[in-house]
């Protein structure tokens, strides 16, 4: 018979459940502190399970931010005549292409390089977000392993830095850009940021900076060069040292080989290169010294004033400008200008030959076409452009105008050997006095000469608007012909004669003198008071003015203006042509009155030339501080003119002694550059 159980007795106590068994109860030792096969699985999923909730909180927190600034600067573009590219400017030498623009070959090449699962991956790789923790926890740098699409992002919506937080944003957003764009988009936007060295964003300034030629000119081998780049241009270029070649051409070979091996290139096309193709010595494209700064500041002042773009817009960049300047004519005109300074001018050894300037322009007389300037000695360091520049008195290379004014227009005169008396307007002023408005019109021809009465001998045809009983006879009042003291217009052009010109400007009135400079091709503003002088050339035109305006007589009296800018264009699209469009050429002279003064300006200090030529200069007698020459072809209009300056003074400072006694001036100078000139462009 079984005891009574006592009731005092205490019941065992049951032991309550735990939520996670660990140290895990009934064992001992090592065993306790060892997770179960299920808690180690359970582990697992909670982890996995907070890092894709972790991921799906930044994927939906981080967005697709805009363009960084950097990547949407670009450089503008200005090219030379023949389409070649002259300089990029800007802060950034970037050159945005469309892909269609870039060979095959080059973006396989890439694709090789960089990431040969390019158009089968979604943007990212997994393997280098885990490598760059690793690397930063190792202290090392993050980066590496990226893929096209997350090096786009970098280069594009985020900085340079390395850390893990921009590592994991690169991640993020390349999986958003993988889906919104497409593998065209992001390859056309990565050739068009990625870094080559020499001062080039993108495969186009890339192109330029390697090869001189634009992108969709490289071939495989250029193109695989390039690409090598890509790994870090400071090591890859192989200009840097014989180290740095041999790692490019290394490289060049691998992927070439790589392309064939990921099916982008076929094994008979990869036979065909087998020398390393190299690049062009370094040269960087934006600099604006020598003589780029001058060209740059005439072309964009060209589109300032026929576009509504303004200096901020071009500052922006992304423009692609097309010159009328021709890369050998301003080689040549440089090289003609630097030989006579380098052997006439010696600074050291005349203090006359201090501060001693050119400027010189060649302008199409057909169409008006600026072809070469020169504008100083670097544009980034004499900031004025000598070739555009007004202020500079052109001296008898204006008589001309005097002689075309007055072929055109006829003479009205009472004669008198001191041409009267000079007018005052309002506050001194100069103003046209009466030449004798009772008096007839007087033909003139070129032929015609002063007598020592102040008339005009030697005309004989009628003027416009006149008839040949307006014709002043003058028998009997004058000397038999002209001789030394009574040269003819042609012969006081050639050989000075300030006071023939002084008379005849009055004669025919300089206000009609102004409107045929005007007419020309010079300038309003440029033009001097009218008074006694006006006539000799106290007016300031340009160089290029000048040029231009000569380029009419050669031209049969039909005028173009000036240009230097053919096209502007942004994103394929061309800026305003309306505005960029010429002008169609403006009847200046009568043709017969333009041959006439052309046929007595040739030989003007042209003897050496074998070839008609229209010319005109400064002379013995002109007194003026500048020395000018210009001279035209059918072909090509030139003006030259030469003066001397001081930083400390606003004035021109003398001629007198310049190259030394015999140098008359410095006017024999811009003979002997135009003449080195036009002999470069004969050879």
């Amino acid at each position: 018979m079984r005891a009574p159980k006592n009731p005092r007795a205490r019941k065992p106590r049951r032991r309550r459940a735990r939520l996670v068994d660990y140290p895990r109860h009934g064992r001992r030792g090592l065993r306790r502190w060892l997770p179960s096969w299920r808690q180690g699985l359970g582990g697992i999923a909670f982890l996995v399970g907070s890092l894709c909730c972790l991921f799906a909180f930044v994927y939906a927190s981080v967005d697709i931010p805009d363009e960084n600034a950097a990547a949407r600067r670009e450089a503008n573009v200005y090219y030379w005549a023949d389409g070649t590219q002259m300089v990029s400017t800007g802060e950034v030498n970037r050159q945005n292409v469309r892909l269609s623009e870039i060979p095959d070959a080059v973006e396989n090449a890439v694709i090789a390089a960089e990431n040969d699962t390019f158009y089968s991956d979604s943007g990212v790789s997994p393997k280098g977000l885990v490598r760059a923790a690793v690397n930063m926890v190792r202290g090392q740098e993050t980066q590496g392993g990226s893929t096209i699409t997350q090096q786009y992002v970098k280069n594009t919506y985020l900085s340079q830095d390395q850390t893990v937080t921009r590592k994991v944003k690169e991640f993020v957003i390349a999986l958003k850009v993988d889906r919104k764009k497409s593998k065209q988009e992001i390859l056309q936007g990565y050739l068009n940021t990625s870094w080559f060295g020499r001062g080039a964003y993108g495969i186009e300034a890339a192109a330029h900076a390697y090869y001189g030629i634009p992108a969709r000119q490289l071939n495989p081998s250029q193109g695989a060069a390039l690409a090598a780049l890509l790994k870090g241009a400071e090591q890859y270029d192989p200009s840097v040292s014989a180290v740095n070649h041999h790692r490019s051409e290394a490289r060049w070979q691998w992927i070439l080989d790589r392309q064939v091996k990921a099916g982008l290139m076929k094994p008979e096309v990869r036979e065909k290169f087998t020398t390393y193709p190299e690049p062009h010595k370094e040269s960087r494209t934006t600099s604006l010294g020598g003589q780029t700064g001058y060209l740059v500041d005439v072309a964009n002042k060209y589109i300032k004033q026929h576009t509504s773009l303004t200096d901020k817009d071009l500052a922006r960049g992304g423009y692609k400008i097309h010159t009328t300047f021709d890369k050998g004519k301003v080689q040549r005109l440089k090289g003609a200008v630097e030989r006579v300074l380098d052997r006439d001018i010696d600074p050291k050894k005349r203090a006359a030959d201090k501060g001693v300037q050119v400027g010189a322009a060649s302008v199409r007389p057909s169409d008006g076409a600026i072809v070469a300037l020169y504008g100083g000695a670097d544009a980034t360091r004499h900031f004025t452009n000598n070739a555009d520049t007004s202020g500079v008195p052109v001296g008898s290379a204006f008589k001309p105008f005097v002689l075309a004014s007055a072929l055109e227009n006829g003479i009205r005169t009472s004669g008198g050997k001191s041409g009267g008396k000079q007018a005052s307007g309002k506050g001194g002023a100069s103003v046209e006095p009466s030449v004798g408005r009772d008096a007839p019109w007087q033909a003139v021809s070129t032929g015609s000469f002063y007598d020592d009465n102040g008339f005009l001998q030697g005309s004989g045809v009628p003027t416009p608007g006149g008839s040949s009983s307006d014709i002043t006879s003058t028998a009997g009042r004058a000397t038999a012909g002209p001789d030394s003291t009574h040269p003819t217009l042609r012969q006081a052009l050639a050989k000075g004669g300030n006071a023939t010109y002084v008379r005849l400007g009055k004669d025919v009135g300089w206000e009609r003198v102004r409107r045929t400079a005007v007419a020309s091709g010079l300038l309003e503003d440029s033009m001097a008071r009218l008074e006694r002088t006006f006539p000799v050339g106290t007016s300031t035109p340009s160089a290029i003015r000048m040029a231009g305006a000569y380029g009419t007589f050669a031209n049969r009296g039909l005028q173009h203006d000036p240009y230097s800018v053919t096209k502007v264009a942004k994103d394929d699209e061309t800026v305003e042509a309306e505005g960029l469009t010429r002008p169609g050429a403006r009847r200046a002279l009568d043709p017969d009155v333009a041959d006439e003064a052309a046929t007595a300006m040739r030989g003007v200090g042209t003897s050496s030339v074998h070839r008609p030529v229209v010319a005109g200069r400064t002379g013995d007698q002109d007194r003026l501080r500048s020395a000018w020459f210009t001279a035209t072809t059918e072909e090509l209009s030139t003006a030259v003119t030469m003066f001397r300056t001081s930083p400390d003074k606003p004035q021109l400072l003398p001629m007198s002694g310049v190259g030394g006694a015999s140098s008359q001036h410095g006017n024999v100078f811009p003979v002997r550059i135009w003449r080195d000139y036009v002999k470069g462009q004969e050879s």
